[in-house]
């Protein structure tokens, strides 16, 4: 196991070394200059868009499964997972406090990307043999690329993910671990529960998974936000330093001090930016999955739609997980990884009664994970329907609940490992074709625009 760990460890800092970062960042830089900065100016419109219905979507004959805010409840069901509890852990053990820093960088220009990704999914989505609408990147590489090799390639990538990364392992063993260590239940038992509970949604297909996600995605949000919100509270004088502490350490780096073994501004950066990416799944193709799944018309209005999933996962929920692990001081502890740094931040935080902020975390994690599961068993079954047809869905479905059901009982360094690789080489098709596909993302969202303004006119002028 020993030379497994050192192989993957090894491919892993090959495959997120300067080029892929650089890929990554520089789309979003590059989408975020062409569109004009459109993720900070068309926010609040993007958030408009989100909470309304969009009137076209009552129409009959309006193509689509599920409603835009389904569409965008089933992303970050699929989004807000280990990332945003585990993750972030990782991230600034690793890095030390300014990792938190390249993550949100990596969000700002991901909206960008998210955005773009998002816009093409619904541009050249299909409908498949069983009536519903199939999209995402292996359709946008394929029908606007006019690359089949690299949409096969996406799509095998994306079944490994769903399979062998976010999918499966890496929420399935969060999930038992946390419940092992607050409720002492088992490993075993909380992992025939989970797969059940798996079972249960998942063979229900997108509407089901969209169902589950609308109730479940910000009922968890706003539970976790309220318990870090308080925590914050009773810590507010110390804000102000680890917010500096934050921004120092990404541009210089932080020194060995407690159990922290010390980080370079490279690798502040790196463990920000992967497991940035890993949380929101800016550029990973990911989302566009379940956007091209959206009752709409307007491509530009779902693009914008789905946006929001990595302003929400990145900018509110990652920030208020790396604040409390930096402001309780619990980041430099060696003897703490994961999950388990993350509840010893919250227990610390709520000191007066540590149980509370344990049951935030373990709940949090609970719910946080089981919906990614939900959210990656789409993505693979749509990854699997583009490769196989619809006849190969069934397959997917079975082999998945099984390695939901294997999930506990591997170990935590190498499924981080896996999870990297896999998210490294399905970005990598992705992001060759939203660079690409560029000059269609701009026209489009031109064109979208001098609508909007000349609708807004005309109604101005009839007032």
């Amino acid at each position: 196991m020993e030379q497994v760990n050192s192989f993957f460890q090894a491919v892993n800092t090959f495959l997120w070394g300067p080029p892929l970062l650089i890929l990554l960042m520089g789309t979003g830089i590059y989408l975020t200059i062409r569109l004009g900065f459109l993720q900070v100016t068309k926010l609040p419109l993007a958030l408009k868009y989100l909470f309304t219905e969009d009137p076209e979507a009552k129409d009959m004959k309006i193509d689509g499964d599920v409603s835009a805010f389904g569409a965008v409840c089933t992303a970050l069901s699929a989004t807000i997972g280990t990332g945003n509890i585990v993750g972030v852990a990782t991230a600034i053990r690793l890095g030390g406090p300014g990792a938190l820093f390249w993550m949100w960088m990596a969000a700002l220009f991901g909206m960008a990307t998210k955005y773009a990704e998002a816009l093409l999914a619904v541009k050249y989505r299909v409908t498949d043999e069983n009536g519903q609408m199939s999209g995402g990147p292996m359709y946008y590489i394929e029908r606007g690329l006019n690359n089949k090799f690299l949409a096969r390639c996406f799509a095998i990538f994306g079944i490994g993910v769903a399979f062998f990364g976010i999918g499966t392992f890496a929420q399935v063993n969060s999930i038992t671990s946390a419940v092992e260590i607050s409720f002492k239940i088992p490993v075993i038992v909380t992992g025939i529960v989970l797969t059940v509970a798996t079972a249960a949604v998942t063979l229900g297909g997108i509407k089901s998974i969209s169902k589950a996600s609308e109730l479940i995605v910000p009922f968890m949000a706003v539970f976790y936000i309220v318990g870090v919100v308080l925590i914050l509270a009773l810590n507010a004088a110390q804000l102000p330093a680890t917010i500096a502490l934050i921004v120092k350490s990404a541009f210089t780096g932080h020194a060995a001090a407690g159990g922290f073994a010390g980080a370079t501004i490279m690798v502040a950066l790196k463990s920000g930016v992967s497991r940035g990416v890993f949380s929101n799944e800016s550029g990973l193709g990911s989302a566009p999955i379940a956007a091209a799944a959206a009752k709409t018309r307007s491509c530009v209005r779902q693009g914008l739609v789905q946006m929001t999933g990595t302003f929400f996962d990145t900018i509110i929920i990652c920030t208020m997980t790396g604040l409390t692990l930096v402001i309780t001081g619990v980041w430099n502890d060696a003897s703490l990884e994961g999950a388990g740094a993350t509840t010893a931040a919250f227990r610390q935080g709520f000191s007066a009664m540590p149980m509370a902020g344990e049951l935030i975390v373990t709940i949090g994690l609970i719910f946080f994970a089981f919906t990614t599961i939900l959210g990656w068993n789409y993505y693979g079954e749509r990854c699997t329907e583009y490769l196989f047809g619809v006849k190969g869905i069934k397959t997917y479905k079975y082999i998945f609940i099984a390695l939901v059901a294997v999930g506990p009982f591997l170990k935590l360094n190498l499924i981080w490992t896996i999870a990297d690789i896999v998210n490294g080489l399905m970005a990598i098709p992705n992001l060759i074709a939203i660079i690409g596909l560029s000059g269609v993302i701009v026209a489009e969202t031109k064109q979208y625009f001098a609508e909007l303004e000349k609708k807004e006119a005309e109604k101005k002028a009839i007032a």
